[in-house]
């Protein structure tokens, strides 16, 4: 099992379904600028805003629902974020419908961590290599040591 500093450790365990892979998307998303304590604490109000993270909801999503979460104080109110999230929902939606589960469709990712990693920033707006980290780290996915894959992006 890979190790992470532990002032940046997120929970670690596998999705129940489509909506916790989502909702493990967009706390990457979120999280990037800012520590996972403020994005914790902020947490359930971002699961409320986000409609538990529900695939077809959130990309049902319009730009009145961008404006709502703008003005919504509980949640990091970054617009393109917000809009980003709504995106990666459709894209999650598309992935379901071609492979049955989102879950399914990262097991169509290369293996090679790696690889894996670029494909799926590709794929999802606002996702960096340490999103992505934290991403596959946080739903109980192979990934290298917090050590190895720091001083590899080092390089």
């Amino acid at each position: 099992m890979a190790s992470v500093p532990n002032y940046e450790i997120p929970p670690r365990a596998v999705p129940e379904n489509d909506a916790g892979y989502f909702e493990k998307i967009t706390q990457a998303v979120f999280q990037a600028g800012f520590s996972w304590a403020v994005i914790r604490a902020k947490w359930p109000n971002f699961q409320q805003a986000f409609a538990g993270f529900d695939v077809d909801k959130v990309a049902a999503f319009t730009e009145v629902d961008v404006e709502r979460l703008v003005e919504d104080k509980g949640i990091v109110r970054n617009g393109r974020k917000i809009q980003a999230t709504i995106h990666n929902a459709r894209l999650c939606q598309q992935h379901i419908r071609t492979h049955g589960s989102f879950k399914n469709w990262l097991n169509t990712l290369d293996r090679d961590y790696y690889v894996r990693e670029k494909q799926f920033c590709k794929v999802f707006k606002f996702m960096g290599p340490m999103g992505a980290f934290f991403f596959f780290w946080s739903v109980g996915e192979d990934v290298p040591s917090y050590e190895e894959w720091q001083a590899r992006r080092e390089k």
